[in-house]
């Protein structure tokens, strides 16, 4: 799931995680594995966000998923593993202008 600038706000206020932008270096890779999204690191590892069926008709929701693993102390080096869904939303609240 790609997100706008304000869904990535919200993420980053609700999940505590930083955003990778667009120009980093390991975009083109993260791209070709796991396609394209706007990817998030947090202490745990490397994050998604999968949308999810909301019940309220006037917000968004996705769930976190789980994608990659640090493989070292120093959180520099990502271990890639199956997708496993975290149980985590976050809601995006609609902004109105």
């Amino acid at each position: 799931m790609k997100l706008t600038s304000e869904q990535v706000k919200q993420t980053i206020t609700q999940l505590g995680a930083q955003v990778l932008p667009d120009e980093h270096p390991a975009m083109p890779q993260l791209n070709s594995m796991f396609g394209e999204h706007t990817f998030f690191v947090d202490e745990t590892g490397l994050k998604v966000l999968e949308p999810t069926a909301s019940l309220a008709a006037d917000r968004q929701t996705g769930e976190v998923v789980s994608l990659a693993d640090w493989s070292d102390a120093e959180l520099t080096r990502l271990m890639a593993h199956e997708p496993e869904p975290t149980g985590v939303i976050v809601v995006f609240e609609h902004v109105r202008h």
